[in-house]
């Protein structure tokens, strides 16, 4: 039998992990195949949280206009005491300012956002291929080979490089041998259904706590008549399968008997493991998303974890596909693995929290966000590097608003827009040497912009409002280079092309 023709990269899982980062490397133009066991895309709203930063990211796939059409912003939270409820703020609403375009955690049940994902993959020209299950992984020096099952029997695939994408219990992951730290207390279990439901305020995210950490709590579901339930079981209870069941176990808690379930449209029993992967690859397959990391539901994180790790290692798979020094790879669990750490931490203190009805447990803020998320001490960004007053090398790169030489304005973000590097050069000795700049004709692409304080002086970008000056921390001529992650790779405030240079080495060709 001849082997099959080799792939760039095989994706085992379309959640939106998965899917994320199957956009990124469609978009740099990578021979791409992605397969998920399930028959069909996932049907529940389960993790429902999209963080400003993952805002950010889809905004950079052109994924970004669905997710924001089938969500909305996070209601005010009801707190019930018997038949008093109090409204909570959960999430302080924020206005949109020049640096960050979207301040607020958005409320979009899961099932929309994976469509939005897989939907903009289609745009690209590929398609989930459904209802195909791995079976077997193994690899070489320079290939994987992945058996899969599908309705027309085994498959095998053949890639440079392989990804799962394939959730907590993750194929791939057992098939590398690679450990699962943590803990999954089987005592602990949430039911969570997806309802229609009448009699129930659809502005506010209600809550009816209880003694011992007994809660249910009720999230309206945007654009729909549903809500998302969350009924802490007992760890004796057996979760009631039948809507007449459910309800009597709503009703017996929240002594409400207006509410009405009229449908019941997915459910699950959920137990909150709190895990991390021992490595998040071995040799030429790696792990994203719940397939590395699994977290409680608290604070809206494991989604938003695990679709930035695809953005983290899309462009690095583009660049060592395209020449570059394959410890690039390496980079990917170096940079990630201590976020997701740090993740799990957050999130497993905001649920003991609220188990014990802590008010703190309930607030929402900046660490949630995941803005200030940094990669600041890693391989990429080492802590001696140069930065800024307010930036480090490794931070995030924050948007500005800008006027072109048209005198139109424009935001730095829609500039850094595609699997490009962008170099941008603040005053005239910065942009003399970007000119100067070399670089690689294979890989991704660098975007060079100037800028400065007024236009007419042969710069391309202005910034009469001091955006990019004050977000950036810019006193004097300096020289950032932007990875395509949209992360900063390099500050240079003298020295701008032999540094420049120098750092731009480790991440291209």
């Amino acid at each position: 039998m001849n082997r099959p023709q080799v792939i760039d990269v095989l994706i085992i899982g379309a959640g939106p992990s998965g899917s994320a980062l199957a956009i990124d490397l469609v978009r740099r133009g990578l021979d791409v195949r992605i397969v998920d066991r399930s028959p069909h895309a996932f049907d529940g709203s389960r993790a429902k949280g999209i963080q400003p930063r993952s805002l950010e990211v889809l905004e950079d796939l052109g994924a970004l206009d669905d997710v924001l059409a089938g969500g909305d912003i996070y209601p005010k939270l009801g707190i019930h005491a018997g038949p008093i409820g109090v409204p909570w703020k959960m999430f302080p609403h924020k206005e949109a300012t020049p640096d960050v375009p979207y301040p607020n955690t958005w409320l979009i049940p899961q099932f929309r956002t994976d469509r939005a994902l897989h939907a903009r993959l289609g745009e690209l020209g590929r398609e989930v291929e459904f209802g195909k299950e791995l079976t077997e992984l193994t690899q070489d020096g320079d290939t994987v080979v992945a058996k899969v099952v599908g309705a027309d029997g085994v498959e095998e695939i053949v890639a440079r490089y392989a990804v799962g994408a394939d959730g907590g219990s993750s194929v791939v992951r057992k098939q590398l041998d690679i450990g699962f730290a943590g803990t999954t207390d089987e005592a602990e279990r949430v039911l969570i259904v997806d309802a229609s439901v009448s009699g129930l305020a659809r502005n506010r995210w209600h809550m009816w706590p209880g003694l011992g950490g007994k809660l249910i709590g009720a999230c309206p579901i945007p654009d729909s008549d549903m809500f998302q339930w969350m009924i802490r079981l007992t760890p004796d209870e057996k979760p009631p399968q039948e809507i007449g069941a459910i309800i009597d176990r709503i009703h017996s808690h929240t002594r409400n008997r207006h509410i009405q379930l009229h449908e019941i449209h997915w459910k699950s029993v959920f137990r909150p493991n709190i895990r991390l992967a021992e490595h998040y690859g071995r040799g030429r397959v790696f792990l994203v998303g719940d397939a590395a990391h699994v977290h409680t539901p608290a604070g809206a994180q494991g989604l938003n974890t695990g679709m930035q790790d695809g953005y983290n290692l899309g462009w690095k798979l583009g660049q060592v596909l395209a020449g570059a020094d394959p410890a690039l790879l390496d980079t990917y669990e170096a940079e990630r693995q201590p976020i997701a750490a740090g993740v799990l931490g957050l999130s497993t203190e905001k649920w003991g929290g609220i188990a014990k009805l802590d008010p703190s447990s309930m607030k929402r803020g900046k660490d949630e966000q995941q803005l200030s998320l940094t990669y600041y001490g890693g391989p990429l960004a080492p802590a001696d590097s140069g930065g800024t007053s307010t930036l480090h090398v490794g931070d995030r790169a924050p948007d500005a608003r800008l006027l072109g030489a048209d005198g139109a304005e424009t935001r730095l973000f829609d500039l850094f827009q595609g699997p490009h590097f962008t170099a941008i050069a603040y005053g005239p000795g910065a942009a003399r040497d970007l000119e100067l700049l070399d670089w690689p004709t294979t890989g991704a692409p660098l975007k060079r912009l100037t800028g400065g304080s007024a236009a007419g002086d042969g710069r391309t970008f202005s910034d009469p409002k001091n955006t990019l000056r004050s977000a950036y921390g810019l006193t004097g001529d300096t020289l950032l280079l932007i990875r395509p992650d949209g992360y900063i790779g390099h500050i240079a405030t003298r020295d701008f092309l032999t540094t420049t240079q120098t750092a731009a080495r480790a991440m291209t060709p």
